[in-house]
């Protein structure tokens, strides 16, 4: 007989690519859980996992058994939805760029969480770019996703691009080439604010970059250069500069999920995220400049 809890584990190994970083997601010591892989494998007759430089990745036989294993586990929570009645079990892994879970995830949370307390959530933050690999991958099982067009049939909410600055430090802004905080090149809020200056011919410098929102933000407190937010995600001690500089695009969230037939509780997280989050307040304490 197959064991559920070590086919959980395994897959979890393999949304991970890592015994290490699987290990402290399940609650176990990295030799337990290599044991338990091991274990795994001797119980089907194949190798299951092959080490590499950066982790572990699947063999031919892992990556049957992961369709196998996700499947029955799938299965196992319908199941205990089914006869535990109203109560949803499960676990979900949700991705989310970082401004959306700090200005989003409580609120998309906390009812959820209450009204489903055995469900099992793991949240990544990274941004769209990083998100997309890991749903191909089913490393993930849905995530909020950033769409260019914000008249996508898919977006359930749209979110304006800002231009933000430190209150005390307004000057930054008389600088001849405009010193700019961004994330990665490809992210659409670096594109954004690059496009909007070559529209009107300003001239800039990528001062700062920083694949975090927290990196953007304290950069922004320095004074030293303007950065790019969402406008929900701005915190109160920052400027939203309505004036000066080119108006920047609107973008769409729209919700993503690694299967076309998710498991029940990731079902019903995806049909509360598109409840409510549409309903999440946009006002914050920024002031304008």
């Amino acid at each position: 007989m197959l064991d559920l809890d070590l086919l959980k584990n395994f897959v979890t190994v393999a949304r991970t690519g890592s015994i290490s970083v699987a290990a402290i997601q399940v609650g176990r010591t990295q030799s337990a859980l290599s044991m338990q892989m091991q274990r795994l494998a001797d119980q089907v007759g194949q190798a299951l996992l092959q080490r590499t430089g950066a982790g572990v990745r699947l063999t031919a036989s892992g990556e049957r058994l992961l369709a196998h294993a996700e499947q029955l586990l799938a299965r196992h929570d319908e199941i205990l939805a089914d006869m535990g009645g109203p109560t949803l079990k499960g676990s979900v892994s949700l991705g989310c760029p970082e401004d959306y879970s700090i200005a989003f995830l409580p609120e998309l949370l906390k009812g959820f969480c209450a009204a489903n307390p055995d469900v099992e959530l793991r949240m990544v933050c990274a941004p769209t770019i990083g998100l997309k690999p890991l749903l191909q991958r089913r490393q993930i099982d849905m995530a909020l996703v950033s769409l260019a067009d914000p008249g996508h049939p898919d977006v359930i909410r749209r979110e304006s691009f800002v231009w933000v600055a430190d209150r005390k430090q307004p000057r930054v802004l008389d600088n001849e080439v405009l010193p700019l905080a961004l994330s990665a090149p490809a992210t659409l809020d670096h594109r954004a604010a690059c496009d909007a200056m070559e529209a009107v011919n300003r001239r800039y410098r990528v001062a700062f970059a920083s694949d975090s929102l927290a990196g953007l933000v304290a950069i922004a407190r320095s004074g030293h250069a303007i950065s790019v937010l969402t406008k929900t995600a701005v915190p109160p001690d920052l400027f939203i500069v309505a004036e000066d500089l080119p108006p920047l695009p609107t973008i769409g969230i729209a919700l993503e999920f690694a299967e076309s037939r998710p498991s029940a509780a990731a079902a019903m997280l995806g049909e509360h995220i598109r409840q409510v989050l549409p309903l999440v307040g946009e006002t914050n304490g920024a002031g304008r400049l």
